[in-house]
């Protein structure tokens, strides 16, 4: 029996670790064959060995930085070259750096603002020119909850995903009647992910500074923001990820899909 995505092609930025890493595997798991594509060589390497190793579907790794433009060229020439085609392409990268508006330097903040907006506008700009000569194809950008309310000391992260979902929809609008959907996903927060616990700039602990608390209360506070009262889970996020990518969302587009247990409702 065919699996949801049987023999479909995927590319996705940020594939490396966390999130991203999940959703290549998920995707395998569904059936597809993965393109990890990530920053550090080394994270996208040992993800594609575990796609390939744990699913059986093949999978490669390519090095490419989001921001530069001939690199997103050459990522989706590379898939093309490799596999006949492209159908999905997750735009998954994404940094966050978190500061009052009055202290953010303003390097950080264009920094956040080129890797996610402008990196998805690369990547979904060059996905989009193979999906087009093909008249077929998927785009799902990974979107947050901050991309439709505001973030408190997280402005640049906040802009730049609202900035996501206007391009989400603008592209949908664009592409719609040549066979190509645009969707994104907003998933509250991932608390157990890297990006929340890793390193001397992980969430818990740009947000316990900057709220002046410790890291467990800050965990707390954002438990107790959910109406389900657990935090987001890289499965809650892959099952719609999934259903985007395949047939069973074949009437939709331009849409920017909550996944935040009742935290985010518009």
């Amino acid at each position: 029996m065919d699996k949801l995505l049987q023999d479909r092609i995927a590319v996705v930025t940020g594939g490396g670790q966390g999130l991203g890493q999940a959703i290549c595997l998920r995707l395998a798991r569904e059936g597809a064959h993965v393109i990890v594509a990530d920053l550090n060589e080394q994270t996208a390497t040992d993800t594609a060995a575990r796609v390939r190793s744990e699913t059986g579907q093949q999978a490669i790794a390519v090095k490419v930085d989001v921001t530069d433009e001939l690199q997103v060229e050459a990522l989706m020439k590379r898939a093309v070259d490799t596999f006949g085609r492209l159908d999905i392409l997750v735009a998954n990268a994404g940094i966050l750096i978190s500061e009052a508006i009055t202290e953010f330097a303003a390097e950080k903040w264009r920094a956040v603002m080129n890797v996610n907006l402008f990196g998805y506008f690369l990547t979904a700009k060059h996905a989009a020119r193979v999906m087009k000569a093909q008249k077929k194809g998927v785009i799902i950008e990974i979107n947050s909850k901050s991309g439709k309310k505001g973030s408190y000391k997280n402005s640049a992260y906040a802009a730049s995903k609202f900035g996501g979902i206007g391009l989400t929809q603008s592209i949908a609008l664009e592409l719609a009647d040549l066979g190509v959907r645009v969707n994104a996903v907003c998933p509250g927060n991932l608390l157990d992910s890297p990006l929340w616990t890793q390193g001397p700039n992980s969430l818990f602990k740009q947000y316990a500074r900057n709220r002046g608390i410790t890291e467990e209360q800050v965990r707390q506070l954002y438990i107790d923001q959910v109406p389900m009262k657990r935090g987001c889970t890289f499965d809650d996020v892959c099952n719609v990820v999934v259903f985007l990518a395949s047939d069973q969302s074949s009437y939709m587009t331009g849409q920017a899909i909550n996944v935040t247990g009742g935290q985010e409702m518009r």
